[in-house]
């Protein structure tokens, strides 16, 4: 239960083709499936012991629509499908940075949680030697956040630790990497989640983008 009595909080309602997706406070709540179509929806309503100090509503188009890209990054594996008319990102999917990273780049990845999902993995590549800037490894099966680095042909130590675990089965989320000048920062779904201290110094090396494992890729974006 995510309220208290005489506590402020924030409610976040993403609507998606087939459920709301409801966080509180910046952390995933629930899943409810539409029962009827919501472009019928044009109410909002609030009721009970409460004071509200202000109501948003924004609009994005990505979500409605579900279209697969990759702006910013050049695919090596092209072997996407299509589904409903639509493409979708095979995994294990990767895919050239279209410009190196360094210190104020920024990688975005949007997809969904499988229902059964044990867990995924985000890297930042090395192209040439494989070696492993950056793993992101959301484990899901035991509630884990884990980071680490593949350097010389060898896993470093791991980092886990973290405030709120952020996902769970079938959600939607958007991961953000942000590049700084002695650390990556990511964010998940606009809430910022751990910060992950450089391994590999030279960062114009790293070129590549991978991700694997139980989740639906919906579109990925470097900048």
């Amino acid at each position: 239960m995510p309220f208290r009595k005489e506590k402020s909080f924030e409610i976040v309602i993403l609507v998606l083709k087939n459920k709301f997706q409801v966080a509180v406070n910046g952390k995933h709540t629930l899943l409810y499936a539409h029962r009827i179509g919501p472009e019928k929806i044009d109410t909002l309503g609030i009721y009970g012991k409460v004071n509200i100090h202000s109501i948003g509503f924004s609009f994005s188009s990505g979500l409605q629509n579900m279209e697969t890209s990759t702006l910013g990054l050049t695919q090596i594996s092209r072997e996407n499908v299509r589904k409903s008319g639509k493409t979708q990102l095979s995994l294990p999917f990767e895919a050239r940075l279209n410009t190196s990273m360094g210190p104020g780049r920024t990688v975005v990845i949007k997809g969904e949680v499988n229902a059964n999902a044990k867990g995924f993995n985000v890297d930042l590549v090395v192209g040439k030697s494989r070696d492993i800037a950056l793993h992101l490894n959301p484990r899901l099966n035991v509630k884990a956040f884990v980071r680490n680095s593949f350097l010389q042909d060898a896993w470093g130590e791991e980092e886990r630790n973290i405030t709120c675990f952020p996902f769970s089965p079938g959600m939607y989320f958007e991961m953000i990497i942000y590049c700084d000048l002695r650390e990556f920062k990511v964010a998940v779904n606009g809430v910022h989640n751990l910060e992950y201290k450089h391994r590999l110094k030279e960062l114009s090396r790293i070129d590549t983008l991978a991700v694997d494992g139980d989740i639906h890729l919906l579109d990925l974006r470097s900048w």
